[in-house]
């Protein structure tokens, strides 16, 4: 490439100390609009225009569109910087800016078998706590023969992901990384935006979104619909001895458990009993086992017609149905339960899936679910047997044992 006349952007003295660094692994945990995206943008080209014929470099998004976002930032820096497009082009249909035949291409992450395969000389990880891990460890194998270095960077976004456990990595000084945090004072002080706007921001969010958001600290619930706290202030060093008076199961699928949880009077963990066996075994031990309490079964998929069997051999079983709406409504449900106490619970796997629970916003609304290759039968079966305790034609009946028995 021909000498070409560049002049770094500005950047506040937050930004220039991670742009600078030399670390093979750069973590950012950032504020929101601090500036750690253009300042990214500008150590990528930087790593581009000093590299060679036939080179690439990538930047990596959650999803194909917000990598959409950066490749248009990048091309107007480009357009209003001056250099001419006897420098650069752009290649909209693969998303691509090319710099005398080196090529920066901006790809998503949500497809991480596409990221398999080419040789990468750096590389940007954005927003990475929204990132698939599966997508970093394809990355990770794009520059082991060049041996590039990449800089990992976005909100931080609770305790349970991998960009959380790698910046904990860096920030304890492992070998070849480089920890740094950019919060929203930081954003302040380098004239990004006022104190006025974090003042407000802090007025107007949850505490814990405002946490992690503006000041780049991990809430403890990260994305728990149940609250940490909640669930811990629920706990419970033993079951009750008292009787049940419902029940929720979670029918195993293919893989899974099935897991049958009992409730007392009082809403306190009575039972929790997760096995494997064929359905014929199954069906006898839950119409042994559940005697005539009202029971609350998942009916989705091949359960359908084993509820259907159940519901025949006893009145005292009905059928749920799992769907995207239904199971949000039982996971509120939940949550307003355990937030509230009034569901309390001893059996550690239970609690376990309880904190590692997960929701997220998607187009169609709030997602539910364990995270990927974990379980969530025992979180099920706990909505199932609070929402028989709280389902409005049943009533307590504190003179027969507990017992709940249809409301006249």
């Amino acid at each position: 490439m021909e000498a070409i006349q560049y002049s770094r952007p500005k950047l506040y003295e937050a930004q220039r100390k991670f742009v600078d660094c030399e670390a093979r692994y750069t973590i950012v945990e950032a504020s929101t609009k601090a500036g750690k995206t253009v300042a990214c943008l500008v150590w990528l080209f930087e790593m581009a225009i000093k590299g060679k014929r036939g080179q690439h470099f990538w930047w990596i998004a959650p999803i194909f569109p917000q990598a959409h976002i950066a490749y248009e930032r990048l091309k107007k820096w480009l357009n209003d910087s001056g250099l001419g497009r006897e420098v650069w082009r752009a290649n909209e249909t693969k998303q691509q800016i090319e710099i005398g035949g080196r090529y920066i291409d901006f790809k998503g992450a949500d497809d991480p078998d596409s990221l398999y395969g080419e040789d990468v000389q750096a590389a940007v990880v954005d927003e990475a706590s929204r990132c698939k891990e599966t997508a970093w460890h394809a990355l990770r194998s794009t520059l082991t023969a060049t041996k590039g270095p990449v800089k990992i960077i976005g909100n931080v976004r609770g305790r349970k992901n991998w960009a959380y456990q790698l910046a904990r990595k860096a920030e304890s000084g492992e070998r070849d990384m480089a920890y740094f945090k950019l919060t929203a004072q930081d954003a302040v002080d380098g004239g990004i935006f006022s104190q006025a706007e974090i003042e407000d921001a802090k007025r107007m969010l949850p505490a814990g979104v405002f946490q992690e958001l503006y000041l780049a600290e991990p809430s403890d619930d990260g994305g728990n619909p149940f609250g940490l706290k909640a669930i811990n202030a629920c706990r419970i060093d033993k079951q009750s001895i008292a009787p049940p008076v419902c029940y929720g199961i979670d029918l195993a699928k293919s893989v899974d458990w099935t897991w049958m949880i009992g409730l007392d009077r009082d809403g306190v963990e009575c039972a929790s009993n997760r096995w494997k066996s064929d359905w014929g075994q199954t069906r006898t031990r839950i119409i042994d086992d559940t005697g005539s309490v009202p029971t609350l079964v998942d009916s989705t998929g091949v359960g359908d017609p084993i509820v259907e069997d159940l519901c025949r051999a006893k009145m005292s079983i009905q059928g749920f149905k799992f769907s995207s709406n239904s199971k949000q409504q039982l996971m509120e449900g939940l949550a307003a339960a355990i937030q509230q106490g009034r569901v309390r619970f001893a059996d550690e796997l239970l609690i376990n899936e309880l904190e590692t629970f997960e929701y997220e916003f998607t187009g169609r609304g709030v997602k539910y679910s364990a995270p990927e290759g974990l379980h969530d039968d025992g979180v099920c079966a706990l909505g199932l047997a609070v929402r028989q305790m709280e389902e409005p034609k049943y009533a307590m009946d504190l003179n027969f044992s507990g017992m709940l028995a249809k409301a006249k």
